[in-house]
């Protein structure tokens, strides 16, 4: 087996196992802050808030620096830190006596981890050009498929064990996870960059067109996805006639885009080696973008169902192909400190999602927030066809200049 392709197998895998210990804790966390000793239901929203961002704002500022670390010493070691770092976090969040204490130590988690940009950094500095598409695509599909399963066995375990042991649990499974890293995958690229800093790849990146734009839209694909998660028990809510198994109901119904997520970005992955990026990302924005806005006009539950799949059909070959974007477009010596950036814009984007959704949803309606999402995918894929172009190469003009001087005597 080519190298590459080893060390992509078992990153998946040890991503995947992360990504299931991660979302493991969604469905329960306003639980376990009621545990903690709060009682009253607004202090309890308040702080569900407060803990669910703590760990993007810390997150945003700290994922730059690792990735421009990795572009000095490796980024494998960056990848084993990120995920032993996690490990840690998570089993002090276990050990957390207070919602203060909980607090801090999902900044802590915020700060230390940067599992995802350091593996997105490792795989695409080890993998052929013409199969970085494919890589990413495939990688992408371990956080998806972490994430379609993690609050089911989350559920589970929490109701069997209690919610503080499912902290210890991610801890272990990210221990598991760092230990594959470390023994199997094998850095060969090892391009080492001493010369920059965290400011000259940000100067970079904003001087860079192409990668400035892809920023851009990082940004616009994150919050567009993210804003509609945090109110979509609501929107099934006011689909149902019977309030019972409410949960149950809206947390199937919600993976049913994850699992066709988890199909569509290899998929897309291969599609941008094959066919190119802009037109794949063009249309799977804007099947995105319909697949949002259609969820306004269902009338009942089944036929959100395919509209869901379609959905997550769509976003699978969003993000991969960014990223796949951003990587084609960046030197192999900063290659770790750009995946940085574009990992902290691509958290700032899942931070400011929910957040305006919420204000934006209080003086309109919860519909209009899908039609929003929908929108600005729309307008992101317009964008994406006008703006993101496949960059000419200096052999291609120069072989261009040549043809041109041997026209010119020719006709001499």
């Amino acid at each position: 087996m080519d190298n590459w392709r080893k060390n992509l197998y078992i990153i998946w895998i040890a991503q995947l196992i992360a990504m299931i210990g991660m979302s493991m804790v969604v469905p329960f966390l306003p639980l376990f802050i009621k545990d903690l000793g709060l009682t009253d239901i607004d202090d309890v929203k308040r702080w569900s808030g407060l803990i669910s961002s703590g760990v993007f704002i810390t997150a945003f500022i700290a994922t730059p620096f690792w990735g421009w670390l990795g572009d000095r010493v490796g980024k494998k070691p960056m990848v084993v830190r990120a995920i032993f770092g996690l490990a840690v976090s998570q089993f002090l969040i276990g050990l957390s006596q207070d919602v203060y204490q909980m607090f801090i130590f999902r900044m802590v988690q915020g700060a230390l981890s940067g599992f995802i940009a350091a593996s997105l950094a490792l795989v695409s500095a080890n993998t052929p050009k013409e199969r970085a598409g494919y890589a990413l695509g495939f990688l992408a599909s371990a956080t998806a498929a972490g994430n379609v399963l993690g609050p089911f066995f989350g559920g589970l375990l929490a109701d069997a064990f209690g919610y503080r042991y499912v902290f210890f649990i991610t801890s272990a499974f990210c221990v598991i996870s760092g230990i594959l890293v470390l023994v199997f995958v094998k850095e060969f690229h090892k391009v080492r960059n001493r010369e920059t800093n965290v400011l000259d790849n940000y100067k970079f990146v904003f001087n860079h067109k192409r990668l400035k734009y892809a920023m851009y839209l990082l940004i616009l694909s994150a919050a567009s996805i993210s804003m509609i998660q945090p109110m979509f028990a609501l929107f099934i809510e006011a689909r149902l006639e019977s309030k019972e198994y409410i949960a149950t109901i809206a947390g199937s119904i919600f993976a049913v885009m994850g699992l066709f997520q988890v199909i569509s970005s290899t998929l897309w992955g291969k599609r941008n080696d094959r066919v190119g990026i802009r037109k794949n990302l063009t249309y799977a924005m804007l099947g995105a973008g319909i697949g949002y806005a259609l969820h306004v006009v269902t009338t009942g539950l089944w036929e959100l169902i395919p509209v869901r799949a379609f959905l997550g059909f769509c976003i699978g070959g969003v993000m991969p192909s960014l990223f796949s974007f951003i990587s084609k477009n960046s030197p192999v010596e900063r290659k770790g400190g750009i995946m940085g950036i574009a990992s902290s814009f691509t958290l700032f984007g899942n931070l400011l999602g929910p957040i305006s959704a919420g204000y934006i949803a209080t003086y309109t309606s919860i519909d209009f927030i899908f039609i929003l999402s929908g929108l600005l995918l729309a307008f992101g894929s317009i964008f994406v066809y006008f703006n993101i172009r496949k960059p000419v190469s200096v052999k291609v003009v120069e072989y261009n200049e040549m043809e041109k001087k041997h026209e010119f005597f020719d006709q001499i």
